[in-house]
């Protein structure tokens, strides 16, 4: 707006002169021509002309000037009689029309400020997430083969479920394979499996399979902060994979939005349950329509309403569990091409030593291993760096830092030696892998165990032996230090949890029988147990503490019995463990059958050195809890005091 005013009312080289200026320059004679001009769209009267300018030092002629003088209407007749008198009797009118260029210039605000507030509330629209008027719209993502890099090729471990989905794909790109038979395709597929082992790169690899609209989004995604939201998006998105059928549509983490109704908590006008109904509706409902596709993945569907579960919603379920000992290898093998590994690399050794591992955990240890390489300036990963990245992901890091008095480190010392002496000994237990007083994660002390195959059950004989091998460390504390110490608290924890499963899950109780005690705690916060009460008495509540005091108790004093019988194998392991602090299995059973150590470990250069509170732990293999409908039985899992 300034630059159009300046060119109006100025011009290119135009000087402004006032009337007493025009006056002296009419006096002096210097004026050579004048003209009237009237601008209709400024209704301004002026007058235009040309006057000399002596010669400056660096020129060589008077210089022509142009200038404009602004005059009042009112004295237009006065002041052309001064002007005729002044030598300029004639002087021409020339009439401006700027009606357009006006006409812009005062909209021109009134457009910019209109321009401006666009501009804001469409930034606020952009920081308020999808907008203050899509609330109710889906926020699912489009994928298509093209924008995933993740195929089948990528997914390992896992082949009965890969086949399952693979079989989903092969359906829509040939569906008529499937139809000539009668067969139609699936509604809905459940992915059901423990954290990390690949429900959700499965999804990937589907995108990157099929060669239709693949829809992803998470079940959070559906719940917000004002009511109704959640139903409107579900519809929303159905709506939008309707008008791309055949597609797919994947739901992930759908625990989040189908949870069990009808728990009593939150009323019938709940948010969740609203949008449960809306995903239920959609899935089989009156306007339900084939060619729609839902996959989900949940690590919960003991939490999932039953009406989401039934056919016609779900109708094929996929477990993705824990890979064995094959599946290992296998994702070990996908993780190592990403990484320099070295030729003397057994990634089957690895895989037979990380049971229980997801396929989540293994590529963090592949990750792990090959930055503990880069740390040492190493070429390549070898089998010592994997080694360190195993124990390192399933025990923690070591913590050479942590400052301990003497007397703790001796304290530490002989509790690992009272859990390994008595690992050896028993038959029943997994094979033993290190022991070390060197802090590693929450612990000050680790008797490393790693069993030799993947174990899908658990024998009582073995349950008994894990017992007393539990028993060890705060055995050997008592009957070496005279005194006991916090130490022993994991131990007692991971006992507690293993008797009272032996007594009210797995009938391994002589007193109380085969029968199920356990509470379903872990239902809790669903609401499902606030208005029952507990399927036993008082006085069977009282039998199962007196069975799971009698388990313990009973290993307590086996271990007791053993150690006083191996009390110089316990002392030399000790020292060994005081002198050296960290053990391999090969050392400490030598230690155990023969008391002496022939092939002793390079003392480290760094001192032990630990503090806070005394604690070991004894870690086999980390493996499922067993759920109603089967699966992996558990393992012993270390836990810190």
């Amino acid at each position: 707006m300034l630059a159009y005013y300046v060119s109006v009312n100025q011009g290119p080289g135009i000087e402004q002169k006032s009337l007493p200026q025009l006056t002296r320059l009419l006096d002096q004679g210097r004026v050579k021509a004048l003209v009237f001009i009237r601008d209709t769209s400024t209704g301004q009267t002026f007058l235009e002309g040309r006057y000399t300018r002596p010669a400056g030092p660096t020129e060589n002629a008077e210089i022509v000037v142009p200038f404009r003088t602004v005059v009042d209407l009112e004295f237009n007749r006065d002041l052309k009689q001064f002007l005729a008198s002044k030598g300029f009797p004639e002087i021409d009118v020339k009439v401006i029309h700027n009606f357009w260029g006006q006409a812009f210039l005062s909209v021109l605000p009134f457009l910019l400020f209109i321009l401006a507030l666009y501009f804001l509330f469409r930034q606020q629209i952009r920081m308020a997430g999808r907008g203050a008027f899509s609330f109710g719209k889906s926020r699912a993502r489009l994928l298509s083969g093209g924008k995933t890099k993740v195929t089948f090729k990528d997914v390992a471990g896992v082949e009965e479920a890969k086949e399952e989905v693979q079989e989903l794909v092969e359906f829509l790109k040939d569906p008529k394979k499937f139809q000539k038979l009668g067969g139609r395709i699936p509604k809905g597929v459940l992915m059901v499996g423990p954290p990390g082992t690949g429900k959700t790169l499965l999804a990937k690899a589907i995108a990157g399979e099929a060669d239709v609209p693949f829809f992803s989004i998470s079940g959070s995604d559906f719940v917000e902060m004002f009511v109704g939201v959640g139903a409107s998006r579900v519809r929303d998105m159905f709506e939008q994979a309707r008008r791309h059928a055949p597609c797919i549509v994947f739901i992930d983490e759908i625990d989040a939005v189908g949870r069990a109704r009808g728990t009593g908590l939150g009323g019938g006008h709940d948010e969740r349950e609203q949008t449960l109904n809306a995903l239920l509706v959609e899935m089989d409902g009156i306007e339900s329509q084939e060619g729609v596709i839902v996959i989900a993945a949940t690590n919960r569907k003991d939490v999932l309403d039953p009406a989401l579960l039934r056919p016609g919603r779900f109708d094929r379920e996929v477990r993705v569990n824990l890979p064995d000992i094959r599946g290992r290898e296998q994702i070990l093998r996908v993780h190592a091409q990403k990484i320099k590994l070295s030729k003397n690399a057994d990634l089957s050794a690895l895989a037979r030593g990380t049971p229980g591992f997801s396929g989540a955990e293994l590529a963090n240890l592949i990750n792990e291993a090959a930055l503990i390489a880069a740390k040492k300036g190493k070429d390549n990963v070898d089998q010592p760096d994997l080694e360190e990245a195993r124990d390192k992901v399933r025990w923690g890091k070591e913590r050479r830092s942590l400052a301990m008095s003497e007397e703790e480190r001796k304290t530490t010392a002989y509790h690992e030696a009272g859990h390994a002496v008595l690992n050896v000994l028993l038959e029943n237990t997994d094979p033993i892998h290190k022991v070390t007083i060197i802090p590693r994660g929450p612990a000050l002390g680790v008797t490393m165990m790693l069993p030799a195959s993947d174990k899908y059950n658990a024998r009582k004989k073995e349950v008994l032996d894990d017992l007393c091998v539990a028993m060890g460390g705060r055995v050997a504390e008592e009957v070496f230090l005279g005194d006991i110490s916090s130490g022993a608290s994991g131990d007692i924890r991971q006992a507690t949890w293993y008797a009272r499963k032996m007594v009210c899950e797995w009938g391994m109780s002589e007193k109380l029988g085969m029968v199920h005690y356990a509470d379903d705690s872990s239902m809790v916060f669903l609401g499902r147990e606030l208005g029952t009460s507990r399927g036993y008495s008082e006085a069977t509540a009282r039998a199962i503490d007196h069975e799971v005091q009698h388990f313990i108790q009973a290993a307590y004093e086996k271990a007791k019995r053993i150690i006083l019988e191996h009390k110089d194998k316990v002392e030399a392991l000790a020292q060994a463990l005081l002198e050296y602090e960290t053990l391999n299995a090969d050392q400490v059973t030598e230690i155990v059958k023969t008391g002496k150590m022939t092939n002793p470990p390079s003392k480290n250069s760094s001192p032990v050195s630990n503090g806070g509170e005394a604690s070991s732990t004894k870690s086999p293999a980390r493996q499922e809890e067993t759920t109603k409908d089967g699966g992996l039985l558990p393992g012993l899992e270390g836990a810190p005091a």
